[in-house]
Formats: structure tokens, C-alpha cells, sequence
């Protein structure tokens, strides 16, 4: 990774999470519209366009940035490969964070652009619960396991499907539909859409995300002792040739 310089895979992490927001939103807006009487078809609408998003912007990004387009799985990086002197440094943790969380803010901006929107509409869905706070631990648990456990079994290149249909799927076994992602979360409070989340149940949202990034990195050292040695390779292996 650190052959493909900086900016570059700071501009592929704010590009990727950008339209991965967009997706987000812009699929929930779309199923709001087209089926307003009906959550259920809303919510598989909506899950179906974001895992096929989700994999096709890993496979777009991924060659430059790796295609994290998630603090909790940078900072996985960054801490599991840091003894070894692979994976991101602190540096680029810190880069990959903001624009991550920039890209998604800008994201939810476009979709609410693209459906005729004010570009900022805060968001009013109150989610400030428990029962959705576990939902997001098991959310984030999950998907590092999967995420690090590709890479140390050397089964990256699967992971566009892998992912997307993780995160297709967490959005039915999760109370809380699996953001599992603590800049998305940010993202989704500028949009007062069917995706949105209120700005005041954000910070209940990313303790729990955190939460499930200490519990999961912890059952992912239990299970993968050495993950640290193929943290290059998450969430796909950067090309040398970009």
C-alpha cells in the first residue's frame, strides 16, 4: 500500500464512501417513493442496492486505497499490523478518517441533490436505543471477522461479494439495520430521508461501533493470531500498478 501515494488513496476512500452514501441514501429515498405503504419492501429494496454498490465500489476503489471506506476497519488496520509494519500508519489512519467522514457527509448531499432535495435536510428518525446499540456490536463484529479473516486465509479477491452480501444481509439480523460504520452514521444524520439517523442518536450509534471494533478485534486475535501479517491486504490488496 504505502507505493500508491497518499492523496491518492485519500481521494479513492472520500470518492468510494461518498458513493457508497449515495447509495444508501438515494435507494432509500427511491423505495420510499416507489413503495411508501410497504417498510418491509423498503428496507430489501434498500439493502439490495447498497450490497451490490458496496461491491462494485470495492472493486473500483480497492487497487488504490484498499477500499476501507470505514474508520472502524482503518483503525483495525492500523492496529493489528502496526508491530509488523504493515497496513496503515497512524498518519494515514488520520487521513482515512476524515475523508471517510467527509465523503460521507458529502454523500448524503448528493442524494438528497438527486431527489430534488435542500442539500442538508438533518435527519429526524430517532434511533437512540439499546437493543439498537447491540445491533451495531454484532454489526461491526461480524464484519471485521469476515474482513481480516479473508485476508489471513489469502481469499481477499472474493471480497467485493463478500461484503456486499454481509452487509445485505446484516440489514435483516441487525435491530438496527447495521450502519457499522461510524463515518456512514455521520453521513446519514445531513439526510431527513428513510437512511437518515438524528444527529442526537449519533453519538450512542459510533460508542457502540467502537465497542464492536475493541470486542472484535479481540475474538479476531483469539481466532487469527498472526492477522497482523496480511493487514496489506484489507479490504482487497492495493495494486502495485495504478
Amino acid at each position: 500500500m504505502p507505493t500508491i501515494t497518499l492523496w491518492r488513496r485519500l481521494l479513492a476512500e472520500f470518492l468510494g464512501t461518498a458513493l457508497l452514501v449515495t447509495a444508501v441514501v438515494g435507494s432509500g429515498i427511491m423505495a420510499a417513493t416507489l413503495s411508501p405503504n410497504d417498510i418491509g419492501l423498503q428496507l430489501l429494496q434498500n439493502s439490495v442496492a447498497t450490497a451490490f454498490a458496496l461491491g462494485a465500489l470495492i472493486l473500483t476503489f480497492g487497487p488504490v486505497s484498499g477500499a476501507h471506506f470505514n474508520p472502524l476497519v482503518s483503525a483495525a488496520d492500523w492496529f493489528l499490523g502496526r508491530r509488523l509494519g504493515t497496513g496503515l500508519t497512524i498518519k494515514d489512519l488520520a487521513g482515512y478518517a476524515v475523508a471517510q467522514t467527509t465523503g460521507a457527509i458529502a454523500g448524503s448531499i448528493l442524494a438528497n441533490l438527486m431527489f430534488d432535495l435542500a442539500p442538508v435536510t438533518l435527519s429526524t428518525k430517532d434511533r437512540a436505543a439499546g437493543h439498537l446499540w447491540l445491533g451495531e456490536i454484532v454489526a461491526v463484529v461480524g464484519l471485521l471477522l469476515l474482513i481480516f479473516a479473508l485476508g489471513r486465509s489469502r481469499r481477499a479477491s472474493v471480497a467485493p461479494a463478500a461484503v456486499g452480501a454481509y452487509i445485505g444481509a446484516a440489514y435483516w439480523f441487525t435491530s438496527s439495520t447495521s450502519f457499522a460504520n461510524p463515518a456512514v452514521t455521520v453521513g446519514r444524520a445531513f439526510t431527513d430521508t428513510f437512511a437518515g439517523i438524528a444527529p442526537a442518536s449519533v453519538p450512542g450509534f459510533v460508542i457502540a461501533q467502537i465497542a464492536g471494533l475493541i470486542l472484535g478485534v479481540e475474538v479476531l486475535l483469539a481466532l487469527y493470531p498472526t492477522a497482523g501479517e496480511t493487514a496489506d491486504d484489507i479490504v482487497v490488496e492495493p495494486s502495485r500498478a495504478v
